[in-house]
């Protein structure tokens, strides 16, 4: 057993490499293909030529790309198409919502992501990202009120469960305190 010891070391040396060469190459593989279709879709941009779609394409790989800038310039351009359907106009909106929430323009991220709620009511995301911007703003009425909204359309979201649970608790504290602040 001990004269095996080092042929075992090795081996499992070999098969941790392995895996990791795996993963970073399949890696290399997704990330040049991203910027493969990022390369066409900007000279289908140059060529005028590009449908509201890769409009759209392009802005959300910028936004992946953590380029939050260039990626909402380009979805706003895609509103300006007048044949984007209403449903498709909320996913724009929505989002150039996610980009200006994580450049921390609270405030454009709720315009948009109303704008995004007002075509598509039942927009369970925009409405989570809706509450989420108001939560980042400390509008916690708000953003309960919107967390509820969502629940009402798909009452399984684990998302609006998770967070609507931690604002309910952080909101009965917030008011507790406010009580006791008065009473002194």
């Amino acid at each position: 057993m001990q004269d095996n010891l080092p042929f075992l070391y090795l081996l499992m040396l070999v098969l941790i490499l392995a895996t990791a060469g795996y993963f970073i190459f399949r890696q290399v593989l997704r990330t040049r293909k991203k910027e493969k279709r990022i390369s066409e879709l900007q000279k289908k941009l140059k060529d005028e030529s590009a449908t509201p779609k890769e409009y759209y394409e392009l802005g959300n790989l910028y936004l992946q790309k953590k380029l939050y800038v260039q990626g909402t310039k380009i979805l706003q351009k895609a509103l300006k198409f007048s044949e984007v359907e209403p449903e498709n106009r909320a996913l724009i909106y929505n989002a150039i919502g996610y980009g200006y929430f994580a450049q921390q323009q609270y405030d454009l991220a709720i315009r948009n992501y109303k704008e995004a709620i007002k075509l598509y009511p039942e927009y369970v995301i925009a409405l989570n990202n809706l509450a989420n911007a108001y939560d980042q703003k400390k509008l916690t009425a708000q953003a309960i009120e919107t967390y509820e909204q969502a629940l009402q359309y798909d009452p399984e979201n684990e998302t609006a469960n998770r967070r609507l649970e931690k604002l309910r608790k952080r909101f009965s504290k917030e008011e507790t305190q406010q009580e006791q602040t008065s009473k002194s």
